[in-house]
């Protein structure tokens, strides 16, 4: 297995900076994996790898790149504050903004993979454009979105996926009320939603929040969903 930064470019021109995981043999499918608000960090790094461990080919573009390359944050309340300010100014990009970089990542998993199929899997704000990417973009078979924050909005809502998709949500997320995770999962039958007794950011062992037996049953239930649709 190796793993690098290299540049990608996407439609409208802009370079931007994306971590890629290569299995050790031939891939036996492709996952974009998408930030938290703390840039493609360790633990975003570490995420991608072991899916390229697992023999998929593994990519992670910044999704800040528009606005502040070269982010890479950990997880104090200044960390946080940080983060977030950015974020905003990525949700003010006019267009459609980072989701072109998305298409992007998911154009060069399928080209490098030898055009098996691709899945795409994000965390926090990652997990919300995951879901924009599942009801938007082209080229996914698969999307699993961790925690993401907004995605339970009554806007979010009324997206309606184009590729198989699952969720994953804490019960004791602060940012993420367990009610609007039962309207989403009321308003989307066609979409697996799995909740665990965890708060926001379990899957996350950098964090003061991970729950290792709550990240475990996500990854295989995440793994199994890759099994049946990446093939």
């Amino acid at each position: 297995m190796s793993s690098q930064f290299i540049d990608l470019q996407a439609a409208d021109g802009h370079r931007f900076a994306t971590w890629v995981a290569e299995p050790g043999a031939a891939p036996r499918g492709a996952v974009v994996v998408l930030q938290e608000i703390f840039g493609v960090n360790s633990h975003i790094r570490a995420v991608t790898e072991r899916f390229a461990a697992r023999g998929y080919l593994a990519v992670a573009p910044s999704t800040f790149s528009r606005v502040q390359p070269g982010v890479e944050l950990g997880y104090s309340a200044k960390d946080m504050e940080e983060g977030f300010a950015i974020k905003l100014r990525v949700d003010q990009l006019p267009g459609t903004g980072v989701l072109q970089d998305i298409q992007a990542a998911i154009d060069y998993a399928s080209t490098h993979s030898g055009d098996l199929p691709v899945a795409i899997v994000g965390f926090c704000w990652g997990g919300l454009l995951a879901w924009h990417a599942a009801c938007q973009l082209h080229g996914l078979a698969a999307a699993v979105c961790y925690y993401g924050g907004g995605m339970t909005s009554n806007e979010e809502i009324a997206r309606q996926p184009l590729c198989p998709v699952i969720a994953h949500f804490g019960n004791r997320d602060p940012w993420i009320a367990l009610d609007s995770v039962q309207a989403f999962d009321r308003a989307h039958p066609d979409v697996t939603v799995h909740v665990y007794d965890a708060d926001h950011g379990f899957n996350c062992d950098q964090r003061g929040s991970y729950d290792a037996a709550s990240a475990m049953s996500a990854r295989d239930r995440t793994l199994a969903f890759f099994d049946q649709h990446l093939k």
